[in-house]
């Protein structure tokens, strides 16, 4: 993630006062040096910087904190408060209309992954919300845009409306507003035109787009790897537009933050939305309380729950349950476990969401997800009796060979699989007789980052080998 530098320094800042009884105006300056350097270091903007610092020490230096319990945690809410305050401190909505269609214009710099955004925005809402979506191709200086945006259309199945690149911006978009009032869609989404840096006749070309739209949302793509240009640019776009809001891209990338930390302080512009990698998945709200705690390395519990609602079937889910707690569990029940937790993303993405985990960040790293296409792979090469019936395959060392055979890995692979259905039954055999104390010893190890990390890249022969620990 983005923030990952700045979460470990300012981590590392808070546990200078945390877990002490007590704490004098030195312990505080200490742990500001500290938050200072990590700031300026993820290339938060200085004004922002000084602020936030001036709101932290004011609150922290309070002897309501000083001299009352756990003065340590309390620090941690003033930052953690202070931090939500710079991102936007509430969440900022996307509007729609109640009836008939809402549009949104887009905007950005080439390169900043506006195209990409649009088509995870139109797949989210239609996913989401239950829109019907359709998508305005006005970038009329870059064919390779319209073909981009054409190509997500058709791998979403999102109609695209374009005019090539013969014609004028605001004409496209306005027979393109025509047509999807005449099709009865109900949210349009519109592709400006990009450049390497803001002139006079991209910002006019925008101003004339805005008025035939005159759109719900003008939405600014913004890429977190641009650091504190992001919020030049930012301020360049919305003097001329007025933006409503900001999508933050490329969260996933090697950058250090400062864009998020700064946007909404100096410009007044919240971050709305916020994507990472190139998956159509990829979109999220902005929720600037829990990025405060992922920074914080609090876990966002709340994004975590949300994934597993919109992508995991309770019933489903249930009966899974029971079958492991029955004894019950078999190769069907495993393939379906497994799709289950590739719908919600990557296992390293997943372990960021938990509160505690920041120790396994690297270990998770190292976690291959395309281990379970394997693994998937060998299930599909068993009999539909095979996998309703592990034991036949336990028992028969003639079925192992020609199951490994037949999905191209080796009987050792065959065998650790067998490994990790019999492992799943065994904790929850362990877990059904577990005591209150057990069941807070393994909570202690989660917090720890004591537990094992039982998927990992292989080093054996073929890429993407995977081994259970």
């Amino acid at each position: 993630m983005a923030f990952d530098a700045l979460s470990d320094r300012m981590q590392m800042a808070l546990r200078r006062v945390t877990g002490r009884g007590k704490l004098n105006e030195s312990d505080i300056d200490e742990m500001m040096r500290e938050i200072r350097l990590s700031l300026l270091e993820a290339d938060v903007n200085y004004k922002v910087v000084k602020e936030f610092l001036a709101k932290v020490k004011t609150e922290a230096m309070g002897e309501k904190i000083l001299k009352g319990l756990n003065p340590g945690q309390q620090v941690v809410k003033v930052v953690h408060d202070a931090l939500k305050d710079i991102l936007g401190d509430e969440t900022s909505g996307i509007t729609f209309k109640p009836n008939g269609m809402t549009v949104f214009m887009t905007c950005g710099l080439q390169g900043a992954g506006k195209t990409t955004a649009i088509g995870k925005m139109a797949a989210y809402y239609r996913k989401n919300l239950n829109k019907k979506p359709m998508l305005i191709a006005a970038d009329i200086y870059r064919p390779a845009a319209i073909n981009q945006l054409v190509t997500i259309g058709k791998q979403l199945n999102i109609e695209v409306f374009e005019m090539g690149i013969n014609q004028k911006a605001e004409v496209i978009v306005e027979k393109g507003l025509a047509y999807a009032k005449e099709k009865g869609y109900d949210l349009v989404i519109i592709d400006t035109a990009g450049r390497l840096h803001i002139n006079e006749e991209l910002m006019d070309e925008l101003v004339r787009v805005k008025k035939v739209s005159n759109p719900d949302e003008i939405l600014l793509t913004v890429d977190a790897m641009t650091g504190q240009d992001a919020v030049n640019v930012a301020k360049s776009f919305n003097d001329t537009l007025q933006v409503t809001g900001c999508i933050l891209t490329k969260l996933d990338g090697d950058t250090r933050g400062g864009a998020a930390l700064s946007i909404k302080q100096i410009t007044g512009v919240p971050i709305k939305l916020m994507s990472s990698g190139e998956k159509m998945d990829t979109l999220e709200v902005f929720h600037p309380d829990r990025m405060a705690s992922r920074i914080l390395g609090m876990g966002d519990v709340l994004t975590l729950i949300e994934t597993a609602t919109q992508n995991i079937d309770e019933d489903e889910a249930m009966d899974m349950m029971e079958k492991l707690m029955s004894n019950k569990f078999n190769y069907n029940d495993l393939k379906k476990q497994l799709k289950m937790i590739k719908k919600m993303g990557s296992i390293s993405k997943l372990l960021g969401f938990i509160p505690g985990m920041g120790k396994l960040k690297e270990a998770a790293s190292q976690i291959d997800d395309d281990a379970f296409k394997f693994i998937e792979v060998i299930m599909d090469s068993m009999t539909e009796e095979e996998r309703k019936n592990p034991e036949l395959i336990d028992k028969s060392a003639k079925r192992r060979e020609r199951i490994a055979k037949g999905s191209g890995r080796s009987v050792a692979e065959v065998n650790k699989l067998r490994q990790m259905l019999e492992s799943q039954k065994q904790l929850m055999k362990k877990m059904n007789g577990m005591s209150e104390m057990d069941i807070r010893k393994m909570q202690n190890q989660v917090k720890t980052g004591q537990m094992p990390n039982n998927f990992s890249k292989g080093k054996g022969k073929g890429r993407g080998q995977f081994r259970i620990k």
